[in-house]
Formats: structure tokens, C-alpha cells, sequence
């Protein structure tokens, strides 16, 4: 599906997904990883992308990037950021926006922090990679960042190697790394996972605050609804690859219509009946790639499953409520 020309009179759209097929080349044969995903982010608007390990949140993110790796590819769709679609640049090209204009935050800081560079070394070098400006301006620019993800001393930090930080102050770092050359896209992927309770609440307020200051996009993938009804605008719940429901975040929390998304939600501590009582959980397991039911892929899983979901693949309507679903029985 080409992306339509945008109504002159409409609000403005940073990024543009539309029917986004990744595949995997793998001996068994071609696997499909994400299939016909498509969403749209404004300008400063936030985004969840939400469901289980193997949903293909992280390969979707990946994919607006142009970055995946073989025996992964992009078999179609395309990716407009800021009226250029990055899945037919070339690759000099895209390094002018990846870093630059979109950054990407990862689920482990270590992975991304580089452990025998100092901070001031990483963030200078990340600076100059993308501006043609002096070691003293880019070191004042990182400053400024480490101050405004509030790293306590900066000027004694930038000497400082990974190692000496604590992951919560980790994970500021990578923020302020991302914030260097303010972009107007932040990709976070699952940017709490390794931090406890305290500190992953402590992140996301700041990527809202820095959302909300700097008018940036955002979007987060998760698994934890928890997290995204705290911070997004939208959700978009996947399974399988495919997204099966898609809105604002406060209608799907408190109105979920897809079978899937209300058992992730019956499955959240604060959805139990009481202090003691049994979590609820939604039964089986995500499919793998080399086995993805015909049909609704959902429907071995599925308590309201009808007798054509296990022979067409439901597409993603709009229901009435303001909500995409892809469900027959809804």
C-alpha cells in the first residue's frame, strides 16, 4: 500500500508506516516476522507498541530504521519519516537519520555504553559523527544533556566510565546520549526492563517529561501495559506479527475488545480481586515463526473463538468505538 498525499488542512505527520512486511530467510523457508503493520505518529505524540516476547515489537522498531540484519529483510511497505521513506534510501543516506533525527534507546544500557570509553568520550564522539563542530561546543552540549536527564556533577561524569554508574544512572546516560542531537523521534525498546520498580518509574516520567518539553515523538515497546497507560497517547497491541488492535490508550485500557488485549489486561496484578488472589493469565504461548496458525493466529488461545477464525485472517477495522480490531467475534 503507497502512502496516500496528506490533506494540507490535516495535523502534521512525522512518521508514516504503511503495510510493513519483514521477513526472515532461514533454511526451513521465508518466515514472516511482522506482516501489513501500518500506524502513524504525529509531531511530540507518544506511542505504545504493546504484546508478548515474539509479538514483533522489537523487529518493527528495527524496521522503521532500516536495521535489520540478515537473513532478515523488509519484503514491502514503507516508512515515511518527515516525507522520506527511509525502506528506499541508501544506506549513506540513512545514516543521516539514524542517530540524528530518530535515536533508539535499548533494553540494556551496557550493551549500548562502550565499557573502556569515558561518558564525555562517547557522547563527544556521537556528537561529531553527526555536526561538524569543536570537542569544547560538544562537550558543552553533552553537558547540558546530562543536565537535563538530571545526572547529578556532570563535569566530574563525563570522566567517568560506565562501570561507575548504577543501571538506573546507566540508562539516563543512554537518554541523554539519544537527546544529543535532538531528534525529533525516540524509538525506547523496553528501555526498563533490567531496572526495579522505583527506577523504571523514575525513567519513564523523565521520557515523558522530555517528550512533553522537547516535542518528540515517541515509541515505546513493551510488554508491560502497566507502563504504556502511564505514558502513551496510543496503543498498538500486536501478536503474531500483526497489530490486532490499535487506539488511544485510555479507550483500550478501560474498553478492550480484542480477546487478546483484555487478557493482557486481566493479567496485571492490579487487575486481580484481591490481595492473595490468583493472577490470571492468558493460556498457551505465542506461536513461533515456523508455526503461526492459519486464520487468526490468536485462535488456539482464544475463549471467543468462532469457526471462521481458524480459516481467514480478521483485518483491522474500526468497531464503533474509535478503535482499530482485528477479531471476527468482537
Amino acid at each position: 500500500m503507497k502512502i496516500q498525499p496528506q490533506d494540507a488542512t490535516a495535523t502534521p505527520r512525522l512518521l508514516e508506516v504503511a503495510d510493513l512486511t519483514v521477513k526472515f530467510a532461514l533454511r526451513k523457508g521465508t518466515l514472516p516476522a511482522v506482516s501489513g503493520v501500518s500506524f502513524n505518529l504525529g509531531p511530540g505524540e507518544r506511542l505504545g507498541l504493546v504484546g508478548e516476547s515474539g509479538a514483533g515489537k522489537s523487529v518493527t522498531g528495527f524496521a522503521i530504521l532500516n536495521l535489520i540484519a540478515k537473513p532478515g529483510f523488509i519484503e514491502s511497505g514503507q516508512v515515511l519519516f518527515e516525507g522520506r521513506n527511509l525502506t528506499a534510501l541508501p544506506e549513506d543516506k540513512l545514516r543521516e537519520v539514524r542517530g540524528d533525527r530518530i535515536s533508539m534507546i535499548f533494553q540494556d544500557p551496557m550493551m549500548t555504553l562502550n565499557p573502556v570509553l569515558t561518558v564525555g568520550t562517547q557522547m563527544i564522539e556521537t556528537l561529531k559523527a553527526h555536526r561538524d563542530i569543536s570537542d569544547k561546543q560538544a562537550e558543552a552540549i553533552a553537558l547540558e544533556k546530562l543536565r537535563k536527564v538530571y545526572i547529578p556533577s556532570p563535569e566530574k561524569r563525563l570522566a567517568q566510565y560506565p562501570h561507575e554508574f548504577s543501571g538506573g544512572m546507566r540508562q539516563r546516560i543512554v537518554i541523554a546520549i539519544a537527546l544529543l542531537t535532538n531528534p525529533a523521534l525516540i524509538i525506547a525498546d523496553e528501555p526498563t526492563t533490567a531496572l526495579d520498580v522505583t527506577i523504571q518509574a523514575e525513567i519513564m516520567d523523565l521520557l515523558l517529561e522530555l517528550c512533553r518539553t522537547e516535542n518528540m515523538g515517541l515509541i515505546l515497546i513493551t510488554h508491560d501495559l502497566a507502563v504504556v497507560s502511564q505514558v502513551t497517547q496510543k496503543i498498538a497491541v500486536m501478536y503474531a506479527g500483526r497489530i490486532i488492535e490499535m487506539g488511544l490508550t485510555q479507550e483500550i485500557i478501560s474498553n478492550p475488545l480484542h480477546p487478546y488485549t483484555q487478557g493482557l489486561i486481566r493479567a496485571l496484578p492490579q487487575s486481580g480481586s484481591g490481595r492473595g488472589a490468583r493472577l490470571e493469565q492468558i493460556p498457551g504461548i505465542m506461536p513461533s515463526l515456523y508455526n503461526i496458525p492459519k486464520g487468526c493466529a490468536f485462535n488456539p488461545r482464544c475463549p471467543k473463538k468462532c469457526a471462521i477464525c481458524s480459516d481467514e485472517t480478521p483485518a483491522l477495522l474500526s468497531r464503533g468505538s474509535g478503535s482499530l480490531v482485528a477479531c471476527h467475534c468482537v
